[in-house]
């Protein structure tokens, strides 16, 4: 199995970590140092900045499921998390999966009136009552790669009233997700999304979920250069009332970003990562490994094994160590031989290293 994205990737190490960061395309690279160099110049990037930070929009809306509509664009999963936290009444309970990812927890931790529950992830949907008020859970698990159920979890949401709030930072682009199926998601695009740093999105209902623009600056506004002085007369008629005022370099990458994917398509894509992280299973087996359960994720997790991360890296293959594991990811960049290079090297390496 050969890598999926062509010349548009060459990493100089065996590059399986994609769960922390996602290599650039080359496309993207060009389309940035282009507007870098036209910003340099006094260029007119401005315009065709903010055009892209919607072409951006529009593509996530394509690959989430929804409307361009619902969707705002920023750069932040806490700061969207937060905004979340903040629309909630004082006391309300928020139930979510122990060790889940801290951008999408510690809001809710913060607002010391309200009453963060956290259970297993696979008792999330058995737990939720009637007096939840939002579940926020990440699509697939950070540290270990697990899979939330998030079928069940929206009906049991959805039985007792509760809002729910998805981040699908660690999935989409290889998981295929509907941001139909929940009330808000948040994304961070510089993960499987392979965008530059400094690209969020968040989605809404069309309602907008009961949520107030608490951080609107000019760019929440519907005519945004009409908003730039004392309070927005008018905000965005659409989700665009959440922007955040955008890097927008990062979103004129993020447009050649999302269209690689589009392009390849996620299902292609999610079979191509699940091939490479199965094979990586077998392989683990066969060393007399265990991996965490999680069946079906491109992220595969080894107990007890993230010390390894270090020599792996000084052999050239880049991995990450995750609450004690170590943490395998598998990309478009990838194919077998990145495979086969990772266990040759932890084959090799002496017992308790």
């Amino acid at each position: 199995m050969e890598p999926l994205g062509g010349a548009e990737f060459a990493p100089q190490t065996t590059y399986l970590n994609t769960a922390s960061t996602g290599l650039t395309p080359a496309r993207t690279v060009a389309a940035m140092k282009e507007a870098m160099d036209a910003a340099a110049g006094g260029g007119p990037d401005a315009d065709l900045a903010w055009e892209a930070v919607d072409e951006a929009r529009a593509a996530f809306a394509r690959l989430a499921g929804v409307a361009g509509g619902r969707v705002a664009a920023g750069a932040s999963v806490a700061v969207y998390a937060g905004l979340v936290a903040a629309s909630l009444p004082s006391g309300a309970e928020v139930l979510v999966a122990e060790g889940d990812f801290s951008s999408l927890v510690n809001p809710f931790t913060m607002r010391r009136d309200l009453k963060p529950r956290a259970v297993p992830l696979e008792a999330l949907a058995d737990a939720v009552r009637p007096g939840t008020a939002l579940v926020a859970v990440s699509a697939v698990q950070s540290a270990d790669g697990r899979i939330a159920d998030l079928d069940a979890i929206r009906a049991a949401a959805r039985a007792h009233g509760a809002r729910l709030l998805v981040d699908s930072s660690q999935g989409l682009g290889w998981l295929p997700l509907n941001a139909d199926d929940a009330d808000y998601t948040v994304c961070v695009g510089f993960k499987w999304l392979m965008c530059p740093r400094g690209v969020t999105f968040l989605t809404v209902p069309e309602d907008f979920g009961g949520l107030t623009p608490v951080f609107a600056g000019w760019a929440a506004g519907e005519k945004p250069w009409d908003s730039c002085y004392g309070p927005v007369e008018e905000l965005a008629h659409s989700a665009r009332r959440f922007d955040q005022s955008p890097s927008l370099l990062s979103y004129v990458g993020a447009v050649r970003s999302l269209s690689l994917v589009e392009e390849l398509g996620t299902a292609a894509i999610g079979a191509h990562d699940r091939a490479l992280a199965d094979r990586f299973r077998a392989g683990l087996t066969a060393l007399g490994h265990g991996c965490a359960a999680a069946p079906g994720s491109a992220i595969v997790s080894v107990p007890g094994l993230g010390h390894a991360a270090v020599r792996l890296a000084e052999a050239g293959v880049s991995v990450a160590a995750r609450a004690g594991n170590l943490r395998a990811s598998f990309h478009v960049y990838n194919g077998v031989a990145d495979v086969d290079r990772l266990l040759d090297v932890l084959s090799g390496l002496p017992a308790g290293v």
